[in-house]
């Protein structure tokens, strides 16, 4: 089957986590992505991960995580050759992503409307912290610090250990799933029209917009969100219930399967308690109805419960670490992880996660391991058609 992005051309300026997981996804869906790195240091990412050694290499894991299946070229953007070898290449493009600060393209004399003029068709994506206007626009923005300007860390945990700090960087894989979302829309009206436009992603707004219920309830209801830590604020019994081993999530939410969870404990008169007979009853009651569901669950461990549960209609979920949820057979059966072998540059074997989607039963997947730094320079600068003479002009005046 051709990938849906097959024939598209993206060029990657984008450094970290949000601007490389967007084009990650759009390098998952077909798209050819050239990264265009800082010569001698490329992306930071390159510096960052668990493994030193990888860091000094220029191979990090977290540069490894997000830049499979792209090419890589260096040119220096602050050098005139530099910039004149760029235009001809974004004039070959289809999409260019960048999360710099706002005005930084501007300055260099590659903001939209110079690169527009080159290239009509091009669908240019912006990702930064607050956008592109507005009183925040020039702040530096890292995940933690939109995480608690958009209220996420104020309703997560609970009211004795909150606000904290959801433990991945969320906001910054959501404002890049949001460009990946936006790109992928703006491309359809490119590819019918000719024009193309620019996309401008708050990772602020993206997150706010994220937010669901909490959110919702506070802007229609007038409810204040509060921490609720482990507990669904929706229902009840509905969080995490300790049993005899390990900790279990259990969403009995409607009145039916509340009813099938006190019978399969063995609890059945709690079905008819006054505390617990209706839905409102059970959340003004949690606290005592968590304490006779989680005296009931010291009988089995976690595992057991969860497939007792499931099989009679009552959603439950033990609470894995990642290596766990890594190494599930659920995750197993749908490839979740692609594997390279011996990856260059790296020394050995490694696996990155794909995307949470298949299309028609295939699983996206890219065809190379992340790239080197500036790895495919000549070869792609020889496709604009530059000389290896030219080239090696260019890398001696540091331009490339």
């Amino acid at each position: 089957m051709r990938a849906p992005l097959d024939g598209v051309r993206v060029l990657d300026l984008t450094n970290v986590l949000a601007g490389p997981f967007c084009t990650f996804q759009l390098a998952l869906l077909g798209a050819e992505v050239i990264k265009v790195e800082v010569p001698g240091t490329g992306d930071l990412a390159r510096q960052l991960g668990a493994d030193p050694a990888l860091n000094q290499a220029l191979m990090g894991a977290s540069f490894l995580a997000q830049n499979a299946g792209k090419r890589s070229v260096t040119i220096n953007l602050k050098h005139p050759d530099g910039r004149r070898v760029f235009e001809r290449l974004v004039m070959t493009a289809d999409v260019l992503v960048e999360n710099f600060r706002p005005g930084v393209m501007a300055r260099l004399g590659l903001g939209y409307d110079r690169l527009a003029a080159l290239c009509p068709r091009l669908v240019y994506c912006a990702i930064s912290g607050f956008g592109q206007d507005g009183p925040l626009n020039g702040n530096p923005a890292y995940d933690q610090i939109i995480q608690g300007l958009a209220g996420i860390m104020d309703v997560t945990g609970d009211e004795q250990t909150g606000p904290l700090r959801v433990g991945v960087p969320i906001c910054d894989t959501i404002g890049g799933l949001a460009a990946a979302f936006a790109v992928a829309g703006a491309l359809r009206r490119s590819q019918q029209t000719g024009q193309g436009c620019l996309i401008d992603v708050s990772m602020l707004e993206a997150t706010l917009a994220s937010m669901g219920w909490v959110v919702s309830n506070y802007l229609i209801a007038g409810e204040v969100p509060r921490r609720s830590g482990n507990e669904n604020f929706t229902a009840s019994p509905s969080g995490t219930f300790r049993t005899r081993e390990g900790l279990l999530n259990i969403a009995a939410n409607k009145q039916d399967q509340f009813e099938v969870l006190c019978r399969e404990l063995g609890r059945p008169e709690l079905i008819d308690d006054p505390r617990f007979a209706t839905r409102e009853a059970r959340l003004r009651h949690r606290e005592p109805l968590t304490a006779a569901l989680e005296e009931a669950l010291t009988v089995r461990p976690a595992a057991e419960w969860e497939d007792l549960l499931n099989k009679v209609g009552v959603p439950a979920g033990r609470v894995l670490s990642v290596p766990e949820a890594l190494a599930h057979p659920q995750i197993a059966a749908r490839r979740l992880v692609q594997l390279f072998d011996a990856a260059p540059g790296v020394g050995r074997d490694i696996a990155v996660a794909t995307t949470g989607f298949t299309l028609s039963g295939n699983r996206p997947a890219v065809g190379t391991p992340p790239p080197r730094l500036g790895q495919h320079t000549d070869d792609v600068l020889q496709s604009l058609g530059l000389t290896a003479e030219e080239i090696a002009d260019l890398r001696g005046k540091r331009a490339i």
